[in-house]
This record gives C-alpha cells, structure tokens and sequence, in this order.
C-alpha cells in the first residue's frame, strides 16, 4: 500500500521501527493471557489482578518519562522504553508465582506506557508540519503489525505447548528489541528550552485535562468489539462464533485503508472538535444496531453485527482523527512528552474500567445497556467540541508561539495513539492505544 509509506528518512525509520514493535504487540493481543494461564498455570483471577496493579503504574510512568523525553531528549529515552520492555517480557518466560508475575508485568507495561509518551516528540519533530497525518500513517502501520504478529500467534495457540507459548513470548520480546536497533540510524532530537512558568504545565491546564478525561470516556468504544461483542454474540444471538474473527478482520481492515484519509480533513482543533461529534453519533447506532442482532435468524443476526461493525469503525476512524489533532494542536511544542503523557491518562482509565462497564451495562443488563452506552458516547462526542473551544480561548495558540496563560488559566501553543506489545491484555487491541 504505496499511500501507507511515509516519506524516505526519519520518518520512515520511525515507521519501519513501529511495525516491528506492532508485529510482537499481535503476538501479545491474541495469545498473552494464554501464557499466563495455561503456560504457568496462574489462576485468572490473578492474572486480572496484576494487570490492574500494572496499569496503576503505568498511570503514573506515562507523565513522568513524558517530561523526561522533553528535557532529555525523545530518541533516546524511547529506545531505552522498548530495551526496558525487551528485558521485562524476556523475563516472562521466569515467571513462576503471582509476584514474579507483578513484577515482570509491571515493569513491562509501564515501560510501554512511557514509550507512548517518549515517542511522542519524535512524531511531532519528524512529522513535518502536520505530525496528526503522520500519526495516522503510523496507526495504519500498526494494525499491519497487529495483524501479522496475530496470525504468527495462532500457531502457538493451536500447538498449545509451554515450549510454543514460551517462543512466543521470546518473539515478542526480540521484536520489541529490534524495534529499539531500528532506531539508531534516526538523529537525535534536542531538546526544546523551557520557558519560565509551572514544570507541570499539563497538569494545570484544565481545558485539556477535561478534553483527557472525555478523551477516555469515548475510548471505551475500543472494548466494545473486543469484549462486549464477543460475548453478546455467544450469549445473545443465533449468530455463528467464526464471525467473532470476522468482526475483528473488518475493523482492522478499514481501519489500515481508511485512517489516513479520514485524518486528512481534522485539521484543526475545532475539526477535531467536530469529529468527536461525529463518532459519538456513530457509536449510538452502531450500539442500538447491536442491540437489535438478539433473536434473530443466524444470518440476519451475522448480517446486522457485521453493518454494526462497519457503522462503528467508521466512529473509530473519526475518534482517532479528533484524539490526534486535539492531542497535539493543543500542547505546546516544548512540553510535547508531558502534554501526552496526561493525554495517555484517558486511554488508561478506559483500559482499566471499560470492560467491566460494558459487561455490566451491555451483557449483564442486556438491551437497553446497550443504548445506554451509546448515549454515552453521543454526549460526550456533543461536549468535546464546547471544550475545545474553551481551550482555544485560554491562550495564544498561533503556530510556533510559546503559551502564555490567560488569569486563572494556562494557555497552550497551536503546534501540530496503543500501541503496541510487550504486555497481554484481557483482552484488548492496540490499534486503539491512544495514543494506539
């Protein structure tokens, strides 16, 4: 695909060293859980509650390294993310008991969720004057990876041995190493001065703390086809259970085709404002046209999933596109690492509480959580834009400006998401990872 390729240099180099990366997060996105589980033989509940423990650390790594990639340099302290992470999923294959498991999982998954914030200067730098397309090229590029590292994983689900699961996780962590290699041809990127004002700066810019947390609330979506419709299919519906792979081949294949032209028209905050709208509306029929599939004939059922699914990747692409141009456009350049980091903090929470949200709601409750869920996400696709707007009117944001707060407020520059592997989910997608 010619119009996935970005330009020759930089950005190549960054692009050919996330789809190494993406290659071994596949591998992890369809058989992580497995290893625990069936390999070392931990209980799920465990293994669910070390995953919890390990995204409370990465909470909180996100916004540290994000600012440590600002003042040192992002090239640097994101290879050194992905060598921490190589180190951390290698030592998967020591893990014997529930702490070694924490530790090991711990390490790992912050290290990823510093890796996303460290990277991001490097996309802003490299990324011409519009680093968000790049970053859509880059989120095509991973579901490429996505998708291979999958189809490698299934041999290793299918052979089912401890050896097998054991190569996996070896593979996973060699990809994440030469993903780190890749990198050394890129040059440096100097760190930008800091103006006088807060270190904190993204922690005391309210608007975009707001936009963070709706940022979040609409990041649930990412769950709905990896969690809440896997189960509504078994448990609700005549529809065949191939069609639980089927979902997932449709959504990342318009996904890897269609990212990049949907991001071309978000150029600009506001745009980006609009597209939240948009996947909001999105997401409320593709959730009633769910809700719809229970006791249907298996093919009407196979058939209003599959539209359900189409009508919500179209919400994803447009969630993705306003989540780049908001994420960037309103941080300013010199705090572009720690701006991201805080923006990670959405995705997070999402990670953590979707699930069980959706579960609740949509499979516990049934129907009409279903069209709960989609009003959720219509209301908060109807506020992004009013917060959007209340960020550009809190300071100067002209291309290249250093914010200057407005009283009571910080004010951020106009300057220009997960993903990727090392950790298992339970389960998830990294096409998604804000920042994926």
């Amino acid at each position: 695909m010619p119009s996935l390729l970005p330009e020759a240099g930089p950005q190549r180099v960054i692009a050919a060293s996330n789809l190494v990366y993406t290659v071994g997060s596949g591998l992890y996105l369809t058989a992580g859980v497995l290893y625990f589980t069936e390999a070392v033989r931990l209980p799920a509940g465990q293994v669910g509650l070390g995953l919890g423990i390990a995204g409370v650390v990465s909470l909180v790594l996100g916004i540290a390294v994000g600012h440590l990639a600002d003042r040192r340099g992002a090239r640097g302290v994101y290879a050194a993310t992905l060598a921490v992470q190589a180190l951390a999923t290698a030592g998967f294959v020591l893990v014997d008991g529930f702490w070694s498991f924490v530790l090991a999982v711990g390490a790992a998954t912050g290290a990823k969720a510093a890796g996303i914030a460290a990277r991001s200067p490097l996309i802003r730098h490299y990324g011409g004057s519009r680093p968000q397309d790049f970053r859509a090229h880059l989120r095509a590029v991973t579901n490429i990876g996505i998708s291979l590292g999958a189809l490698l994983a299934g041999w290793a689900v299918q052979v089912g041995t401890h050896t097998a699961y054991q190569l996996l996780v070896l593979g996973n962590a060699v990809s994440l190493a030469a993903a780190a290699a890749i990198l050394v041809p890129l040059p440096p990127v100097a760190p930008r001065p800091r103006p006088g004002g807060p270190r904190r700066l993204a922690l005391r810019d309210r608007p975009y703390l707001l936009l963070t947390a709706l940022d979040g609330v609409m990041a649930i979506q990412f769950k709905v086809l990896t969690v809440a419709v896997p189960l509504w299919l078994v448990a609700a519906t005549t529809a065949p259970r191939w069609l639980m792979s089927g979902t997932m081949l449709v959504n990342t294949a318009l996904v890897i085709v269609f990212q990049v032209v949907a991001s071309r028209s978000v150029d600009s905050p506001t745009a980006g404002g609009r597209a939240y709208r948009r996947s909001g509306v999105a997401f409320l029929a593709s959730c009633s046209l769910i809700s719809l599939s229970a006791g249907l004939p298996a093919g009407a059922a196979a058939a209003l999933l599959l539209t359900a699914v189409v009508v919500h990747t179209i919400g994803e692409l447009w969630h993705a596109a306003g989540g780049f141009e908001v994420s960037f456009s309103l941080a300013p350049e010199h705090a572009t690492g720690q701006y991201l980091g805080v923006f990670g903090l959405g995705a997070g929470l999402a990670e953590a509480l979707g699930p069980g949200l959706l579960i609740a709601l949509c499979i516990t409750w049934g129907r009409p959580g279903w069209y709960v869920v989609g009003a959720l996400f219509t209301v908060t696709g109807l506020v992004a834009p009013v917060v959007v707007r209340r960020a550009l009117r809190a300071g100067v944001r002209e291309p290249g400006d250093v914010p200057r707060p407005a009283p009571g407020t910080y004010g951020v520059s106009h300057g220009g998401s997960p993903e990727g592997g090392g950790v298992p989910d339970l389960p998830a997608r990294a096409h998604h990872l804000p920042g994926s």
